[in-house]
C-alpha cells in the first residue's frame, strides 16, 4: 500500500508507471477472459441455436483485430518503458520537486552516504559532519543525493515511500537521487537477503520541515559521540537489532575508506590497487602487497563468525550436514579436494589449503 501511495516524487512516478502498465495490459486481458467465458457459454453443447460451422477456418477481419490490438499495446508499453527507463534512472539528478514544481535554481541537494553493515545501516552526512545508525532524516522538498555501498555482502537500500530499491555492494558505489514531498515517518529496510540478521535490518526515515531537520541535526550533535576508525571497526562487526546511534562527528575520509575496503589498518585501498593496475602492475616487487590485498569475510580471519556462516568462508560444516558420517568417515567439504593429481587451489602456494579470506575473494 505504501508503494501505491508514496510521499516522494520518484516513488510517485514509479507508482504511475505500475498503474499505466497494468491498465495497458488489462486492455487485452479483460476482453480475452470475457470472450473465453462467453464462447464457452454461447457454444455449449446444449445450445442448439448456436451457429455450427465446422468448415470455417479464416477471417481476415478477425485476424486484423486479434493482431493489431496486442501490437498497439506492446508499442505503447515499449514507449512508456523506454521513456521511464531514462527518466527514472537513479543516477540521473532530479529536474523537479514534483509534477507541478521545478527545482529552484539556488537549491543545494543534501548528500547522504549510506553503508550497509551486518545487520544495520550507517548514514554519513559529510557536509554536516555527522553520522547516524538506523535513523535517517531529510528536509521536505530538498533533493537528496544518496551514495551507497556495503562493508561485506550485498544488500538493497529501500524506502518504499521515497524511491525504488538500490543495491549496496562492497567495493562499489551506487547512487540514488530522490526527494520527499510530505512530512512523516517512513520505513526503510534491506530488500536483499544477507544473513540471519536480515529481518531486523530496518531503519526509520524522517521527512521534516527545515526547522525540524535543523533541530534533528542539533540533537545528533548534542547527543552523539565521535565515529573514528576504531569506533567504526567495532560497529562493523555483525550484530542484530542495533539501536539508533548518533555520532556528532565522523572521520572525513572514513566513507571513502569503507568504499575502497581499507578501513582496517594495513589494507591497501582498492583505488590504490586500480592505480597500480592502470600503470601496468607492480611486477615481482608487488609480492609484499599480498597481505594488504586479502580482505576478510565478516572478520572470519579474526575468529569472529557471523551466525549461519559456513564453508568455505569459515571452514565450519553446513548445519544441514553432520560433521562426521555415521560410518565414521569424515565428510569431504565441497571444493576442498583440489590437490588430487597435482592440482592446487588458485591463489595458494604449493597447493596449501587457502585461508578463509582467500576463498571468499570471488564471492
Amino acid at each position: 500500500m505504501v508503494v501505491m501511495a508514496p510521499s516522494g516524487d520518484i516513488a510517485a512516478q514509479q507508482r504511475d508507471l505500475i498503474v499505466i502498465s497494468t491498465v495497458l495490459m488489462l486492455l487485452i486481458i479483460i476482453p480475452v477472459i470475457f470472450l473465453t467465458l462467453f464462447f464457452a457459454w454461447r457454444y455449449r453443447r446444449s445450445n442448439t441455436a448456436a451457429t455450427y460451422a465446422p468448415e470455417w477456418h479464416h477471417s481476415t477481419r478477425l485476424e486484423i483485430v486479434i493482431w493489431s490490438a496486442p501490437l498497439a499495446i506492446i508499442i505503447a508499453l515499449g514507449a512508456v518503458t523506454w521513456i521511464s527507463t531514462h527518466k527514472l534512472d537513479p543516477y540521473r539528478p532530479l529536474d523537479r520537486l514534483d509534477a507541478e514544481r521545478a527545482i529552484p535554481a539556488d537549491t543545494k541537494p543534501l548528500i547522504v552516504e549510506v553503508v550497509a553493515l551486518d545487520w544495520k545501516w550507517l548514514f554519513f552526512y559529510p557536509e554536516l559532519g555527522i553520522a547516524t545508525v538506523n535513523e535517517l532524516a531529510a528536509p521536505v522538498d530538498v533533493p537528496i543525493n544518496f551514495k551507497i555501498t556495503a562493508s561485506s555482502v550485498m544488500n538493497s537500500f529501500y524506502i518504499p515511500a521515497l524511491a525504488g530499491q538500490i543495491y549496496a555492494m562492497p567495493g562499489m558505489e551506487t547512487k540514488l537521487h530522490a526527494v520527499i514531498n510530505r512530512q512523516g515517518e517512513y520505513e526503510g529496510f534491506s530488500a536483499n537477503y544477507s544473513g540471519s540478521g536480515f529481518s531486523h535490518m530496518r531503519f526509520k526515515f524522517h521527512g521534516l520541515d527545515q526547522a525540524g531537520f535543523d533541530a534533528w541535526v542539533a540533537q545528533v550533535k548534542q547527543q552523539g559521540t565521535m565515529l573514528n576508525r576504531d569506533a567504526y571497526l567495532k560497529l562493523e562487526k555483525p550484530s542484530e537489532k542495533e539501536p539508533v546511534r548518533y555520532y556528532a562527528g565522523a572521520d572525513a575520509d572514513l566513507y571513502n575508506a569503507i568504499l575502497n575496503m581499507c578501513a582496517t589498518p594495513g589494507k591497501m585501498c582498492m583505488n590504490e590497487m586500480m592505480h597500480i593496475d592502470m600503470m601496468g602492475g607492480g611486477g615481482k616487487e608487488s609480492a609484499e602487497n599480498r597481505e594488504k590485498l586479502q580482505y576478510d569475510n565478516r572478520h572470519a580471519d579474526e575468529g569472529i563468525v557471523a551466525p549461519a556462516a559456513t564453508v568455505p568462508a569459515t571452514g565450519a560444516p553446513a548445519r544441514s550436514e553432520p560433521a562426521e558420517r555415521t560410518d565414521g568417515m569424515q565428510h569431504d567439504m565441497p571444493g576442498m579436494d583440489m590437490q588430487h593429481e597435482g592440482h592446487s587451489m588458485p591463489g595458494t602456494d604449493n597447493g596449501a589449503t587457502p585461508a578463509p579470506a582467500q576463498l571468499n575473494n570471488n564471492n
